[in-house]
């Protein structure tokens, strides 16, 4: 049994050491944005309020008129953070993907994806090439990877339920945003 603890505690405090250096890198350095400013936060969810509504493109059109983004606010590109392009992205996500649970909806638009893919430009975000692999894909009309686009979204804000686990037909996703627009649908 002695000789037990002579190989087993260093391998026991290594393991310590690492769990806890991963648990406070994954806290304080690789993720960033999943605490979000209140701020940040509180217009996230008026944008969500928002988007329930807008689920035309004639209807976020008027936000050009009202001097506002193509996601109904007042935020330039350059004030865009982590934690908008998730927002956004995820948002859009929803329309193509299929998963038991979805939070937020944004219709995808041209003008919101090139709106985001023109914003990486003027801001200097640690994703910066993720959120351009996958808004390059969407506005070429690639989406054939958005449920991993989704994924990957979702693990960057720490997602727990709603995982993806498809992609939805034409006919599904016209229904789905058919429920949106009458508001029974899963957001």
């Amino acid at each position: 049994m002695k000789g037990t603890w002579k190989w087993l505690l260093p391998i026991l405090i290594v393991v310590i050491i690492a769990t806890g250096t991963y648990y406070w890198m994954n806290e304080n350095i690789l993720n960033e944005t999943s605490e979000a400013e209140p701020e940040v936060e509180k217009e996230i969810e008026q944008a969500r309020e928002q988007a329930k509504q807008d689920v035309t493109e004639e209807e976020i059109e008027e936000y050009k008129e009202e001097g506002k983004n193509p996601f109904g606010q007042k935020r330039t590109q350059s004030e865009l953070s982590e934690a908008y392009y998730q927002e956004y992205i995820h948002g859009m996500s929803h329309q193509k993907v299929k998963a038991n649970k979805k939070w937020g909806f944004y219709l995808i638009t041209e003008e919101r994806i090139e709106w985001l893919l023109n914003g990486l430009d003027e801001t200097g975000i640690n994703n910066e090439d993720i959120y351009r692999d996958i808004l390059t894909r969407w506005s070429n009309g690639d989406f054939s990877q958005a449920d991993e686009d989704h994924n990957t979204i979702w693990r960057m804000q720490n997602g727990t339920v709603g995982e993806a686990y498809g992609i939805l037909s034409e006919a599904e996703e016209a229904a789905y945003i058919e429920q949106v627009r009458e508001g029974s649908g899963k957001r």
